[in-house]
């Protein structure tokens, strides 16, 4: 069975006209999928009989199966999603799969916003010392079909009902599958799609300056947020093992760069860990990196990992963090805490879940 959700409109028109079936069919069954949530195709009903026997026998909408589901008091849903491949797909192989090929997506409400924060990865490669992400490093990347999936599933669910933004900041390094992720991209944007506008979607990376460079050329004016999490060299590298390979100066070329050529101002996303890197001279050197970049700062509070070695920092710590950016003069918003309750940092469900041998 081939996954839809990984061909655009027209190559699934193509598809269909060369295989003798009406030229509408394709824009009939796109919309019973993005549009009205329906992903059984006995159910469109619109659709002939002969053309929805066609269907079931080559192709299927969902890949995945949900392992686990979970609701925070503060609306917070998140899916820990289970991935059957078929033996072409690109991840390796494996023998036990009961506990692996699961990825996390998490859909984020606000006053006027539902945001979807999907995986680009299952694993993650960076292996920062304090995300449960990479704990057990890559295991492969997700196609574009089954990144959009992801936003699928939770507009699916009636506890969601809509999605308005997307944030790749869940499992793995976006820029690392590059390919298939601007190509959901594509799919999340388009009107045949999700239909998202492009400002409404965030790619957040631990950054290599080659691979943002290349990125600022993608031709959708979507946000790109920089995982910073330190402001000087020796600390960003006892956190981040990919921080060996480019120094912070590097990184924060590449971002100008992004803003030359993209004309998208730059976010610089802060983690705060307690006694690591939110101490008062941390926060004046952050603020001489934002002062020289178009950007804004979020900072983020830690959401404690059972396992590892960081603390969240205390509330007080915080505000004074975001004090001093401000008397500096730089933009520094608190990233709102959410879903703490169902373990929903980045990793945290499908870590706990391995950690009892589930």
């Amino acid at each position: 069975m081939k996954h839809l959700l990984d061909l655009t409109l027209d190559e699934f028109s193509d598809i269909c006209v060369n295989a003798d079936r009406p030229g509408y069919l394709a824009k009939q069954v796109f919309n019973w999928i993005y549009q009205k949530n329906v992903v059984e195709f006995h159910s469109m009903t619109n659709v002939s009989k002969a053309d929805r026997q066609w269907l079931e026998s080559r192709y299927c909408v969902l890949r995945s199966r949900v392992d686990r589901f979970q609701q925070a008091t503060d609306g917070t849903v998140k899916l820990l999603l289970g991935w059957d491949p078929p033996a072409e797909d690109s991840l390796p192989q494996i023998h036990d799969q009961s506990d692996l090929r699961q990825t996390e997506t998490v859909m984020i409400p606000a006053a006027k916003r539902r945001t979807a924060c999907v995986s680009s990865q299952v694993g993650c490669p960076v292996g920062c010392r304090f995300c449960a992400s990479g704990i057990g490093g890559l295991e492969g990347n997700l196609s574009a079909g089954q990144i959009v999936e992801q936003v699928l599933r939770l507009k699916m669910d009636e506890e969601v009902d809509r999605i308005t933004n997307v944030v790749f900041m869940g499992m793995g390094e976006p820029l690392s599958n590059e390919n298939a992720v601007t190509r959901a991209i594509r799919m999340l944007n388009a009107s045949w799609g999700m239909g998202i506008g492009a400002r409404h979607i965030t790619v957040s990376t631990v950054g290599l300056p080659k691979a943002i460079r290349r990125f600022a050329k993608f031709d959708l004016p979507v946000t790109l947020a920089l995982s910073l999490h330190a402001p000087n060299d020796e600390l960003r590298r006892s956190l981040i093992p990919w921080a060996d390979y480019s120094t912070v100066d590097e990184l924060l070329s590449a971002c100008q760069k992004w803003f030359e050529v993209s004309g998208r101002e730059i976010t610089l996303e802060y983690l705060l860990l307690r006694g690591v890197n939110d101490r008062v001279e941390h926060a004046r050197q952050l603020a001489r990196i934002a002062s020289n970049l178009r950007s804004s700062v979020n900072l983020i509070r830690y959401n404690e990992v059972k396992g590892l070695p960081y603390e969240r920092p205390s509330t007080v710590d915080v505000r004074e963090f975001q004090r001093i950016l401000r008397r500096h003069g730089v933009r520094a918003t608190i990233r709102a805490s959410r879903g703490r309750d169902i373990a929903a940092a980045c990793g945290q469900l499908r870590y706990e879940q391995r950690s009892k041998g589930a």
